[in-house]
């Protein structure tokens, strides 16, 4: 872990590079010591669907959700957070700029007891991590 999902109002998909977005987030979780490698996922779901504050359809998003196993501390936590979300904003910027975007980030941590895992991307990494 941790699993990034953003989700970003459809009006976006011309006007920002999500898969740039996700790779930017990817590598700034890369060097997040807390995070180990092989369980980095991110990935972008558009939603087509959506009402945002005075209805105006220019206005867009992009919602950071962050889940995270239980047991890292809450310093460490809270420094993650701010630097994923100084990434997204900072790759965002001139998108923002030109367009009205609500940015936001959350990152919550999950009970390893009611989350079991299973996989081979770490047999598959040997020496890279």
């Amino acid at each position: 872990m941790p699993h990034f999902q953003i989700d970003y109002s459809a009006n976006l998909e011309s006007r920002v590079d999500m898969a740039g977005l996700c790779e930017e987030i990817r590598a700034t979780a890369a060097g997040i010591d807390a995070f180990p490698l092989a369980g980095i996922r991110v990935r972008a779901i558009r939603v087509d669907h959506y009402a945002i504050a005075d209805g105006n359809p220019e206005h867009g998003f992009v919602d950071i959700s962050v889940r995270l196993r239980a047991g890292r501390a809450p310093k460490t936590k809270q420094d993650a957070t701010q630097r994923i979300f100084d990434a997204a904003q900072a790759f965002l910027a001139p998108a923002m700029r030109d367009h009205p975007i609500a940015l936001s980030l959350e990152m919550r941590d999950i009970d390893p007891d009611l989350s079991p895992k299973a996989g081979t991307i770490r047999d598959h990494m040997k020496g890279s991590e």
